[in-house]
């Protein structure tokens, strides 16, 4: 993948998760600024995504910890070089945790 190829992807799926968040009626704030999303919880917790374009990665920082994701061209979902989780997976499990609420994220 090259870097315009990274760029429009991972712009999209930041945008996605903006939507996602929108559509999911929890009272979650989230600002989008350069390729950096953070989304702010009502307990005043933050998960922080933003891209990595020198690597070609996400990263997400939670309150309990930090992953890198990977885009898999063969697949076309980004999946967490640590624990092999996929991307929306492992966000609405974060995001559910830190919500203190039920939430099932997706792109669709």
């Amino acid at each position: 993948m090259n870097d315009s190829q990274y760029n429009l992807i991972a712009e999209d799926l930041l945008l996605a998760v903006e939507e996602a968040i929108e559509e999911s009626g929890v009272d979650i704030d989230y600002e989008g600024v350069g390729g950096l999303l953070t989304l702010t919880f009502k307990n005043s917790t933050k998960i922080i995504i933003n891209k990595q374009a020198p690597l070609h990665e996400i990263w997400i920082a939670t309150k309990f910890n930090g992953h890198h994701f990977a885009y898999s061209d063969s697949e076309e979902v980004w999946i967490d070089k640590r624990g092999g989780d996929e991307f929306w997976q492992f966000l609405s499990s974060a995001v559910s945790i830190q919500a203190e609420t039920e939430l099932t994220l997706s792109s669709e």
